[in-house]
């Protein structure tokens, strides 16, 4: 049904080493919340999917000269704000996540949960610039016009 605007030559980011290594993040870096480390390491490995989750969209913007539209950029945009929010939370949060410490007194999970939503912050962040003075200047139904070069090149 979509054939016609899917656009091969530019969608060549691939994503299974992406998932690999979120995984394998998770398992190394899980918190220990309920003492069941296997669902700790699927929270953990669905945290770091998702904030990469945005990485194969932002690569098919940066390839196909930056154009995106309207319900493409709110959804981009959302997530970064979903981010936002849970990351405030996070932070207040950030003393109450257990884990098994690798060193002693230091628990590795909380900084790797805050990062991962840092880094999800930063490579969302040319986006939101462009997100935000594309809707200041033609409002929430244009399409938005970013730097191709922005974001992955």
């Amino acid at each position: 049904k979509h054939g016609a605007t899917y656009e091969q030559e530019a969608d060549s980011l691939t994503c299974i080493p992406i998932i690999a290594a979120s995984f394998l993040l998770a398992a190394l870096l899980h918190a220990d919340m309920n003492r069941r480390p296997f669902f700790d390491t699927m929270w953990m490995a669905g945290l770091f999917i998702g904030v990469l989750a945005v990485l194969p969209q932002l690569w098919l913007i940066s390839r196909t000269g930056g154009r995106v539209q309207p319900l493409t950029s709110h959804y981009i945009a959302l997530m970064a704000f979903g981010r936002v929010l849970s990351g405030i939370f996070m932070w207040y949060a950030r003393h109450d996540i257990a884990c098994v410490e690798w060193i002693e007194g230091f628990n590795h999970s909380s900084p790797a949960i805050l990062g991962a939503h840092f880094v999800h912050l930063v490579l969302l962040g040319d986006f939101a610039y462009y997100y935000v003075k594309g809707v200041a200047k033609s409002g929430l139904g244009a399409t938005l016009q970013v730097a191709s070069e922005m974001i992955i090149v």
